[in-house]
């Protein structure tokens, strides 16, 4: 009788918990609904948060870690996702590790998810970053392959911005590889490329003559070559 009791008491107890986690995933998916109508996404982020811990899933990470980085909360975004490599990786996770990666200053860390973006989805977009990151890390031919696919595959609707100013401005994308070009060109040997580099920046800005930043590095070129040939008069 008692283990008969016993028995009866905890099928009990599996059925209560049953309904509750039911009803807790009920109440946390009305509540999810309720704050991404009302646009607040803190409550977005708390809903999704339960939701995983009362039914994990990886789709619900992943979504999570998206939410994250999209406001700007990087850490929080890798935190959730990790930063391991996984061959099961979705679309989602690997934009959410490179971009967080990237943004958290881990150019090395950030490349090979950049990588397997490009291998599943190659466009100009992704290739743009690539180079840029690459030309952070030094490695200057890998960077060159990737501008050298952007300038062929950049459309004409294709944009590129840019925040160095208090206005955001857009420039055409082959411009902005343009101007990674020149980066690079002056990147492999800063002594003796700089006037290469100041002919491609040229280049650039008839392409965009709005381009802030191409000025800024032309005049800042000028500057380092001016300041070599004081050097080497006074020698």
């Amino acid at each position: 009788m008692k283990r008969l009791l016993g028995l009866v008491l905890l099928i009990s107890s599996f059925t209560m918990t049953a309904q509750s986690n039911a009803e807790l995933l009920g109440h946390y998916e009305a509540y999810y609904k309720q704050m991404k109508a009302q646009g607040d996404i803190q409550g977005v982020i708390n809903a999704m948060t339960h939701l995983n811990i009362l039914s994990p899933s990886q789709a619900r990470k992943d979504t999570l870690a998206f939410i994250y980085m999209d406001q700007g909360k990087n850490t929080q975004a890798i935190n959730t996702i990790g930063y391991e490599k996984n061959a099961n990786d979705s679309d989602i996770a690997l934009q959410v590790k490179a971009l967080s990666l990237k943004a958290l200053k881990q150019p090395q860390m950030a490349v090979p998810f950049f990588d397997e973006m490009f291998k599943r989805n190659p466009g100009a977009l992704i290739a743009y970053e690539l180079a840029e990151l690459n030309i952070q890390l030094k490695n200057n031919a890998v960077a060159e392959t990737h501008i050298n696919y952007g300038l062929a595959n950049s459309k004409a609707d294709m944009k590129k911005a840019y925040f160095e100013t208090q206005q955001p401005y857009e420039v055409p994308l082959k411009a902005a590889f343009m101007y990674l070009n020149a980066i690079n060109t002056y990147s492999k040997d800063n002594k003796n490329n700089i006037d290469a580099a100041v002919d491609i920046l040229d280049a650039a800005l008839k392409e965009a003559p709005n381009f802030n930043m191409i000025q800024i590095t032309k005049n800042e070129l000028l500057r380092q070559k001016q300041a070599m040939q004081a050097e080497a008069s006074k020698n």
